[in-house]
């Protein structure tokens, strides 16, 4: 099923400004949650759904890319799939991500009717964000990129976890392994209950007896991953991709972060991007436009014969339809716009001089731009059909 426009989700127009999206954000929080629709799927993944949208929208650089590219533009994706598919957020993604929102350290611990999510803090580590360069002829096929990256990944020696060989945890005392702690606010309309993260095991509910020494109880260190990335056709300069769980290991088993890869283009030395259309300047000399020729002309897939018929006037614009760029997740396709350019030579030996001057007065050396050129308008309407 397709999905929903972001901003219909939220019900915000396209110029809305971080407060309205916050606001529109918390209204169907509210609206949708778990503890107000027990057991409601459908009220889950109205919940889910508008996470989303607001963690999109509310990021200057995701939602440019919405704005730009749609949902395919934004989005999670593992190393081998499609880096423009569905987000896929879970429960805790969300709890932990935009507790913000409510003015609480935990999302989940907002409450409707005196109940409250319980359970451990889940710890997440940061994204990475890098660069990657890419040709046309790349961009054109797509391509699988492996890469080196600097990053937090679980220790080897505790598998991840923070504790020494042999040793174990203990439940923390303090919120007795909720992770949570409760306090009780008097307040003008009555007895107010708010949670919030344990100070003592930080959210997490246990306490490491005895740390491991190679990570000292953080469960992770720095290190070199090579990360496989299948990069799909039609990526364009600025595009981000987003390869879920590649980003940096979260301390003591958590949930890894999303690795963000921003797209940069190599200049082609004769070809022009523009949108997926590609252009190219051809030059020919002046017996070449008016007796016609036969030229090589640059394609992403190699040199390809072209003819320039006899009589072309500088500043036609051939169209090779298909010859461009492939839209991204589609069959579309860009076209390979070819320009010809007369040149007019600068400099004439006595003898070539000789030779115009014979054909400079001959009638079909006149201009007669009325009568078979076609007009500059027409020209640039032909241009784009």
């Amino acid at each position: 099923m397709a999905k929903r426009d972001f901003y219909e989700i939220l019900d915000v127009p396209k110029t809305a400004d971080e407060q309205e999206l916050k606001k529109a954000y918390r209204k169907m929080a509210i609206k949708y949650h778990p503890d107000k629709n027990p057991g409601d799927k459908a009220a889950e993944e109205n919940f889910k759904e508008a996470a989303e949208a607001y963690e999109v929208l509310s990021d200057a650089n995701k939602r440019a890319q919405y704005d730009r590219f749609g949902h395919r533009g934004v989005g999670g994706a593992s190393g081998g799939g499609n880096p423009f598919g569905g987000g896929g957020m879970n429960m805790d993604d969300i709890f932990s991500q935009f507790g913000d929102i409510f003015g609480q350290g935990n999302f989940g611990g907002f409450g409707f009717g005196g109940q409250q999510q319980q359970g451990r803090r889940v710890n997440k580590g940061t994204n990475l964000r890098i660069k990657v360069k890419l040709t046309l002829e790349e961009i054109a096929t797509g391509v699988e990129k492996k890469i080196k990256v600097n990053k937090f990944i679980p220790c080897k020696v505790c598998t991840g976890t923070g504790a020494d060989k042999g040793s174990s945890f203990s439940t923390c005392g303090t919120c007795k392994g909720a992770g949570r702690v409760n306090r009780i606010t008097n307040t003008i309309l009555g007895q107010m209950q708010t949670a919030s993260t344990c100070p003592t095991c930080e959210g997490e509910g246990r306490i490491i007896a005895s740390k491991c020494k190679n990570c000292h109880g953080d469960g992770i260190v720095r290190d070199e991953e090579v990360i496989t990335l299948n990069i799909p056709a039609g990526v364009g300069e600025g595009m981000q991709l987003n390869v879920a769980g590649k980003g940096n290991a979260a301390p003591r088993g958590g949930i890894a972060g999303d690795l963000i890869v921003g797209i940069e283009e190599v200049e082609h030395a004769e070809l022009k991007r523009d949108g997926n259309n590609l252009y190219y300047n051809c030059y020919i000399n002046f017996a070449d436009a008016a007796l016609g020729t036969s030229i090589e002309i640059p394609t992403l897939e190699g040199k390809a014969k072209f003819k320039i018929d006899a009589g072309t006037q500088s500043g036609k614009v051939y169209r090779l339809r298909g010859k461009g760029l492939p839209e991204v997740n589609s069959y579309d396709r860009g076209d390979l716009m070819v320009d010809v350019n007369v040149w007019t030579p600068q400099q004439l030996s006595a003898e070539e001089r000789s030779i115009l001057e014979k054909f400079k007065e001959a009638q079909n050396f006149t201009p007669q731009p009325g009568k078979k050129e076609k007009s500059f308008f027409e020209r640039m309407k032909e241009y784009f059909q």
